[in-house]
């Protein structure tokens, strides 16, 4: 059955738009090129070992200038200024929003954030193929996105593998508990609780809280969207979380470490 334009979803909407947008750029740049890309950038960083450590309130700063929902987050969008002043405040890992159309990014913005920092860099895109996880590797990418909602299991657990083969740790997103058991399932080792309805882009911290249980001791437990002050940080470590990914709320500050720096520091 067609899903008719009015029930299509913000996520089918930018689904839709990426295979499209995929699907032009892998007859433009081969596999054979970005592969040969790949091999000669330096080993991927750490990033489930940033996003682990004990004691510290990890955080991974996302460089995001714009959302489907808010518009416009940033003018002043500058991803290495904002990528060495996150790293400075103390952010774990930074995240790096590389879909052109719905968030007005781009895998210029990534590498030049890589180069920049020195902590680990994700690239947060809507990946549907393999050819995407080629194409972070060849960019700098340190770890990338992989949205259960978006994929069935054999390509969850096709693009896990070869992110790890290519010495990348993917964060796995999900936002039920079905979600969450397929993720576990898949093997994911990083699994991110997005708070962010991604159909209808609404908020809820408790979606954290409702799906914590679910997640294995031994996987890096991860909180997305919504946080916006030291204290949410402290609840959800307190539930067991071991990371935190914050974009929007930093986004909106002229000089985004301020924030970054209280968001740790309380």
């Amino acid at each position: 059955m067609k899903t008719s334009s009015q029930e299509r979803t913000i996520l089918d909407r930018i689904v839709e738009a990426r295979r499209v947008s995929v699907a032009h750029r892998k007859r433009v740049l081969p596999d054979v090129a970005l592969k040969i890309a790949a091999e000669k950038n330096e080993p991927a960083r750490d990033f489930f070992g940033a996003l682990a450590r004990d004691g510290a309130f990890n955080v991974i700063a996302e460089l995001k200038k714009a959302s489907p929902s808010k518009g416009l987050l940033r003018e002043n969008y500058a991803p290495a200024d904002l990528a060495a002043a996150l790293a400075g405040a103390g952010a774990a890992a930074l995240s790096v929003l590389t879909e052109e159309e719905f968030f007005l990014g781009s895998l210029g913005d990534l590498k030049v954030a890589k180069k920049a920092a020195a902590v680990p860099i994700l690239r947060k895109d809507f990946i549907v193929d393999p050819w995407q996880v080629w194409e972070a590797r060849a960019a700098g990418a340190d770890a990338f996105l992989l949205i259960v909602a978006i994929l069935g299991d054999e390509a969850l657990r096709e693009l896990l593998e070869l992110g790890r083969s290519l010495g990348m740790e993917p964060l796995v997103e999900v936002h039920s508990r079905e979600e969450t058991l397929r993720a576990i399932a898949s093997g994911a080792r990083i699994v991110g609780v997005n708070n962010r309805d991604l159909r209808d882009f609404n908020v809820r911290m408790e979606t954290s809280l409702e799906l914590i249980s679910d997640i294995p001791e031994e996987c890096v437990a991860v909180s997305e969207s919504g946080l916006r002050t030291h204290e949410d940080l402290v609840r959800l470590r307190k539930a067991g979380f071991d990371a935190f990914l914050v974009g929007e709320h930093l986004m909106r500050y002229a000089e985004p470490g301020e924030p970054l720096r209280a968001l740790i520091g309380g």
